[in-house]
């Protein structure tokens, strides 16, 4: 049974949650195994043309950002896979933390790291906020949560979906907030008010064979006085992005700033499409949901750091800078960065009409 359930909301059932556009289906046995076998067949995935780039991050500057209160410059960091530090609204907050070598409950098996992260965690700045989106051991790393709990100065606030607080508590992780989808948690930052809400996404959760879909999962939009932030989750393409957009559109007409300032996107992890069309977008559907939100910018994430499905590791950033060229965007209307690198983002503001007098 599931503890939450609410037979008013669409995405309850009495067992666990679904999807708002799809109901999704855990892929069976034998779909798992005709995967590998034709791909196998086919040898893939193929080696990546180059290792996933990376920078030395820019320690000093990140610390002391953390550290400037309501001078703080908005910013984006890029740990690797889901993984990013933003630093917004006087906060720095943590999306998906994945630290370890592994994405699996065993040490020796599962998927391995291609690419160590881009800042250890010992080098991490103060974190006052940690963003989980669902449950896969990708996105969810045991050790990494209970490293953060301990960090020097107290624990972060861990924001979670229904479901995961309960798992959390059972690690010694007590501080933390679980949310329904549209949620909103309301914080004090030095800036100002910051807002957390959870969104849907398109995608499912599951720990152990016998939990699929028992837990909710979702992304984040943040929205502080200085930096709009949406962080997708994983999903696959749906008219979420689209609801998304009109939900908060009352918080980002023209003359209060606009759209999202940033989005963080998954191009990764989408071959072959047959298996993974439900669960994951390809670059193209990446896109979509960047013009679905309307954002000013976007970051490509979850590729280059765990060979997870059927394209080579380095793909994605050749297939984005393909699409970008052939639909005229700009570069930095939707970027990837170096593993550790860290992108300046202008901060938000509201449109003041005699300002442009």
């Amino acid at each position: 049974m599931n503890p939450y359930h609410d037979p008013g909301k669409s995405h309850h059932r009495p067992n666990g949650f679904q999807n708002n556009y799809l109901e999704f289906e855990p892929k069976s046995l034998s779909e798992l195994l005709r995967w590998r076998r034709e791909a196998a067949r086919l040898r893939l995935p193929p080696p990546p043309q180059a290792a996933t780039p990376r920078v030395a991050p820019e320690l000093d500057w990140l610390r002391a950002n953390a550290l400037a209160g309501a001078a703080m410059q908005p910013a984006v960091t890029w740990i690797g896979h889901a993984t990013a530090m933003v630093q917004m609204g006087g906060l720095t907050l943590l999306t998906d933390p994945m630290f370890s070598q592994r994405a699996s409950p065993l040490p020796l098996l599962g998927p391995r790291r291609h690419a160590a992260p881009g800042l250890a965690l010992a080098e991490l700045p103060h974190v006052d906020l940690v963003l989980v989106s669902h449950n896969h051991y990708d996105h969810l790393d045991a050790a990494s949560v209970a490293a953060l709990n301990r960090q020097p100065g107290g624990p972060p606030l861990f924001v979670v979906p229904l479901g995961l607080k309960d798992w959390l508590a059972a690690r010694g992780i007590t501080r933390s907030i679980e949310l329904d989808w549209w949620d909103r948690q309301r914080l004090e930052g030095p800036r100002g008010p910051v807002e957390v809400a959870l969104v849907p996404a398109q995608h499912w959760s599951s720990r152990s064979p016998r939990d699929a879909m028992a837990t909710l999962w979702g992304g984040f939009a943040v929205l502080a006085p200085d930096c709009h932030l949406l962080f997708t989750g994983d999903t696959g393409y749906s008219r979420d992005f689209g609801d998304i957009r009109q939900h908060f559109s009352d918080r980002q007409t023209v003359t209060q700033g606009g759209g999202f300032d940033l989005a963080l996107i998954p191009i990764g992890a989408y071959a072959p499409r047959w298996f993974m069309r439900d669960q994951h977008v390809d670059v193209g559907e990446a896109l979509r949901i960047h013009a679905d939100l309307g954002a000013k910018r976007s970051l490509g994430i979850h590729w280059g750091v765990f060979q997870l499905t059927d394209e080579a590791l380095d793909e994605p950033p050749r297939k984005l800078a393909e699409l970008r060229e052939l639909r005229g965007l700009a570069e930095e209307e939707f970027f990837v960065t170096a593993i550790g690198e860290t992108r300046r983002l202008p901060p938000r503001r509201a449109f003041n009409p005699l300002s442009e007098t």
